[in-house]
């Protein structure tokens, strides 16, 4: 198994970046000040319920998303109603995202 934390995003509200793996699997996220940029791993349904702000990508078995860089570049999926609220669309980066969830 690795563990991987990162610090992500920049200014007076830095973030954390974290990358799991382990034998067959992983997942990646990044926690913010407002929430999070994750991927698949979320469920959006169940943060739905918790009113939390959720950006939420996927890799593909071709191009995982492994590492806090491949969250940043990928495109977002799925937002929550509280992500929307904070102008967070499907189709920005990561980055784009995270930078309003800061």
């Amino acid at each position: 198994m690795a563990i991987n934390i990162t610090a992500a995003g920049a200014g007076d509200n830095p973030s954390l970046g974290l990358s799991v793996a382990w034998e067959g699997g992983q997942f990646v996220m990044i926690v913010a000040k407002k929430g999070l940029v994750s991927c698949g791993i979320v469920d959006r349904t169940v943060m739905e319920k918790f009113g939390a702000a959720i950006a939420i990508s996927r890799g593909t078995p071709e191009k995982p998303l492994v590492t806090v860089n491949d969250l940043l570049s990928s495109r977002i999926l799925e937002v929550t109603e509280k992500a929307a609220e904070l102008g967070i669309t499907v189709g920005m980066t990561g980055k784009e995202a995270l930078d309003l969830l800061s």
